[in-house]
């Protein structure tokens, strides 16, 4: 729901509602309400990105970004393009209080490790050190960014573009 509607315009009512679970579960299992289902809603996603990230890599940089780009794919076009990134839909939200939640927390974690794993593979395939972090942070800035383009205009297309550009990057930068 978080990646269809955001964060703000998910309730803890619509999401218990959804999963054919009762309020009172819902509550008990997240008993810190709204910011902890987002939370996890993050660290599950960011947990099922980084699996297709250490399997992937093993072949390569260029596999490994093809695996990133392929399940972000599979869930624009999977949803109809209706939903993008839940972590990135977490991000984008203005905190209320003032405070940093613990979802945008978790969100910024969740980045991190993607940008740590692709670097890591980056260098383990030949780019420099420096080069590989600074290559790692554009490509999921890029996806990111992209999926929100992709459900904006109902296409691949932005995906198929921006993949064509962080291939070349990649093979650039794992060139020996």
């Amino acid at each position: 729901m978080i990646s269809r509607r955001g964060l703000s315009a998910t309730s803890i009512r619509e999401t218990a509602k959804h999963a054919e679970a009762p309020l009172g579960s819902t509550y008990h299992y997240f008993p810190g309400g709204k910011q902890q289902l987002a939370t996890e809603a993050v660290r599950f996603t960011g947990e099922r990105v980084a699996r297709r990230l250490r399997e992937e890599p093993a072949a390569g940089p260029a596999a490994g970004l093809r695996a990133f780009l392929g399940l972000w794919r599979e869930f624009v076009v999977g949803s109809d393009f209706h939903a993008g990134c839940p972590v990135l839909a977490v991000a984008v939200e203005e905190p209320q209080d003032g405070e940093v939640p613990p979802a945008l927390t978790a969100a910024a974690e969740v980045f991190e490790q993607w940008e740590a794993l692709l670097a890591d593979s980056l260098r383990a395939h030949g780019a420099e050190p420096g080069q590989a972090a600074q290559l790692a942070t554009p490509v999921v800035a890029a996806v990111e960014g992209t999926v929100a383009m992709c459900r904006a205009k109902r296409s691949t297309e932005p995906l198929d573009r921006t993949a064509g550009q962080l291939q070349a990057l990649v093979a650039a930068a794992t060139a020996k």
